[in-house]
């Protein structure tokens, strides 16, 4: 009996045998699409930090943005680096909304540590008072945080301290917030008003990495942001909670992403999308535009004695090509004379703006009787025409100056501006601002402000940024685990 059942299982190996092979011959590619092998799996760990009074649901519609970005990424980072996969965590927790700063940092560390325990390789992304309570941490390293972070991409955050800039009304900000939060704050107020963070960002800028989403309005006084209709910071740029100028410091990768409220992208598609967007590139080594100072300056103005309100439209952003003064003496006892002179030069390449003459002389025995470009139809040149007359036995005496746009090298192109009134009187602002045109080499603002009469008065800052491509491969620094891939 028993050797009849080894004959027919020897009889039917063969058989089997036989079966495989056509099965194998059958059917080659799904068993090339499975290989088996191990495997270097990334991990992408997100911290999602919502700030003051929010929760995590702020940062929900980002969050699913990235999950949804993600495989186009993934896709092409995998295809370059063959062997290679990407895994993404997202962390998402409620952290004290109103605590201060030590003890929001501290909480962050233990969530971490609790639900994302032995993760290493962390990207930290905070709004408002997440991402300024996320900076702290790695600075501090609090609970030993600083070795697992890579880095901190923070939100509209108060990195400086507000204590700086003029509130709506004036007074202390420290009673402004507390204010508005009523019996809410337990020790926040004092965190966001007092603490400057910009050494410490500016600490993990050089030791991790620091991208720094900003926004805000389009001039100090617009309405676009205003709460209950109250412009919460009047003579600053803000986003409806934060001024522009306090939401970054030296060292980060500024990304200016628009005139967009303090909490818009928890809502907005759009903007949700971008900063999506933004973010993945930032962690895949992909290209993003960083805002970059350009240049800067000062203007003021200071109204006159008598009542109602002037008004200012001011070109700003200009650069000296070229100044002099011009004179000419009247030797004749009986006749007028008049001089026809040719001044002004621009470098290579440069564009005209405007021109400024100022007479010296005096008015009833000299003028300027004609004043323009020599050549009106051509921007590249420079050169402007005067003709001034003076009256016999009179000197006439000019001052002039020729002005050039400035523009910005060939194949680059500007990002924003900031304007910030560092001192003056009560109305007197800025209420509107916009580039001068649309060229996007070309630095010049024009700015609208006002001021009550009599005597009210204002000294204000201009800032210009241009767009640089900035690289940062944050997933080179990912925790990377081998895996058998069995599928």
């Amino acid at each position: 009996m028993g050797n009849r059942m080894s004959g027919r299982a020897i009889r039917v190996v063969p058989l089997l045998a036989a079966i495989g092979l056509c099965v194998l011959l059958a059917f080659p590619s799904r068993v090339q699409s499975a290989p088996q092998g191990f495997v270097q799996v990334k991990e992408l760990n997100f911290v999602l930090l919502h700030g003051m009074g929010g929760t995590s649901c702020t940062l929900q519609l980002l969050s699913d943005f990235l999950e949804e970005r993600l495989p186009e990424f993934t896709f092409l980072y995998e295809s370059t680096y063959p062997g290679t996969t990407v895994r993404m965590n997202v962390l998402a927790r409620c952290y004290p909304a109103y605590a201060d700063i030590d003890a929001w940092s501290e909480s962050i560390a233990e969530s971490i540590e609790e639900h994302f325990g032995g993760k290493e390789g962390l990207i930290l992304v905070g709004h408002s008072m997440g991402g300024k309570a996320a900076l702290h941490a790695v600075a501090e390293n609090t609970g030993n945080l600083a070795d697992k972070v890579a880095a901190v991409v923070t939100i509209n955050s108060p990195i400086k301290s507000l204590d700086a800039y003029y509130p709506a009304g004036g007074g202390p900000v420290i009673d402004y917030c507390r204010t508005i939060l009523l019996a809410f704050d337990e020790g926040v107020c004092s965190s966001v008003v007092h603490w400057d963070s910009s050494q410490e960002a500016t600490q993990v800028a050089g030791e991790k990495h620091w991208l720094a989403f900003i926004s805000a309005e389009r001039a100090p006084l617009r309405p676009q942001f205003d709460r209950a209709g109250v412009d919460t910071w009047p003579r600053d740029m803000d986003d409806g909670v934060v001024p522009i100028s306090a939401q970054y410091a030296d060292g980060a990768d500024v990304v200016y992403y628009g005139q967009h409220g303090h909490s818009d992208f928890s809502t907005e598609e759009e903007v949700a999308s971008f900063l999506a967007d933004r973010i993945l590139r930032y962690c895949f080594g992909e290209s993003i535009e960083c805002s970059v100072f350009a240049r800067s300056g000062d203007f003021e103005h200071r109204a006159d004695w008598l009542l109602g309100t002037d008004r200012w439209d001011d070109l700003l952003g200009e650069v000296v090509a070229s100044s002099g003064t011009l004179s000419h003496t009247n030797e004749s006892w009986t006749e007028w004379r008049e001089w026809e002179d040719v001044v002004g030069e621009c470098a290579p390449e440069a564009r005209r703006s405007r021109s400024q003459v100022t007479q010296l002389s005096f008015p009833f025995l000299t003028r300027v009787k004609e004043l323009r470009w020599l050549n009106p139809d051509d921007p590249s040149d420079c050169r402007l025409y005067i003709r001034s007359t003076a009256a016999p036995r009179n000197s006439v005496h000019v001052n002039w100056d020729v002005f050039r746009q400035g523009l910005l090298p060939e194949g680059t192109e500007r990002s924003h501006y900031e304007i910030e009134i560092t001192d003056g009187t009560l109305l007197a602002t800025v209420t509107e601002a916009a580039w001068a045109t649309d060229g996007v080499r070309d630095l010049r603002l024009r700015v609208w402000s006002e001021a009550q009469s009599p005597f009210r008065w204002f000294q204000a800052e201009w800032r210009t940024y241009y767009k640089e491509d900035r690289q940062r491969y944050v997933i080179e620094e990912a925790p990377t685990r081998t895996m058998w891939r069995d599928w």
